[in-house]
């Protein structure tokens, strides 16, 4: 009885939370409820961070250059994408950079249907992580790494399902277009030796993502400042502010120590670029093809 009782109590407490919701996701895939979500990131952790490793621990490393190849470029075509539709929805069409709300009109749908994609999309890139382990590549299988894999597609369910529009979506579009930057250079990087000549511009990448950061940091705090800025769910804008805040720190130590001083990275270290924790946050696979020390 008292177990019913409980139950009873979590799903009015859940009614009552989720009542604020955006109508128009609920029945989207993995929208009615952070379940699903919640059971395919504890089994992603599981397996990159226990069960993949052992099972990879008496075999032969994957050769996965092909998959890579198509896997990396399919990201840049879908990233490619979604620099178009936030865009053509809102940041190119009439979004001020500064005080956007979310449009829960019919006419904000195109929004939250690139939101949702930009969303699904982070279920993708936990791949990553996956061919790092089938390659048997667990020095890069850091705990940023995995983290933000995580942490990503779980709190963007709930930015999805409740703001899916306005301010929020900034770093979205940023980091959509910072992903078509980094998925060309691993792409280009897993072709093999022969296209070395085409990654010149490897020393920038640690540039673009810092710029990334300043950029989020920048615009999402600017809420504090607005006089007068009636953003439905300010809750988000803590969370992002945290966020890129957090990273962009991280990223200025890492400029510090290995730029300004000059210090080289620890040996187990140097053939990975901060790309491999980050990736416009932490996406990690700029060694495909590069023999590890």
């Amino acid at each position: 009885m008292e177990f019913v009782n409980v139950k009873s109590s979590m799903a009015l407490l859940y009614d009552r939370f989720i009542q604020n919701a955006d109508p128009r996701t609920g029945n989207w895939l993995l929208m009615s409820s952070p379940l699903p979500q919640t059971i395919i990131i504890a089994a992603y952790i599981f397996f990159v961070t226990s069960w993949g490793p052992r099972l990879m621990a008496n075999r032969k490393a994957f050769d996965l250059k092909g998959v890579l190849v198509v896997y990396n470029f399919g990201v840049v075509a879908l990233s490619l994408y979604m620099c178009y539709e936030f865009w053509m929805a809102g940041w190119g069409t009439g979004y001020t950079f500064r005080c956007d709300l979310v449009d829960y009109s019919p006419t904000g749908k195109r929004m939250v249907a690139t939101c949702w994609l930009y969303y699904f999309s982070k279920f993708i890139e936990m791949l990553d992580t996956v061919f790092f382990v089938l390659r048997k590549r667990n020095s890069q299988v850091t705990f940023l790494h995995v983290y933000h894999h995580s942490i990503m597609p779980f709190t963007w369910w709930f930015g999805v399902r409740f703001a899916g529009g306005g301010l929020g979506t900034f770093h979205a579009l940023l980091n959509s277009i910072v992903h078509v930057v980094m998925y060309t250079y691993y792409g280009l990087t897993a072709l093999g030796p022969s296209f070395q000549k085409y990654l010149w511009w490897k020393k920038y990448l640690t540039s673009i993502q810092l710029i990334q950061f300043v950029m989020v940091t920048t615009h999402i705090w600017q809420y504090f400042f607005l006089e007068d800025c009636p953003y439905q769910f300010p809750v988000f804008i803590y969370i992002i502010g945290l966020y890129g805040l957090i990273f962009l720190l991280l990223f200025l130590n890492f400029w510090y120590h290995a730029y300004t001083k000059g210090k080289r990275l620890p040996k187990s270290m140097q053939n990975q670029t901060w790309a491999h924790h980050s990736n416009g946050v932490m996406n990690g696979n700029a060694n495909h093809n590069e023999k590890e020390e």
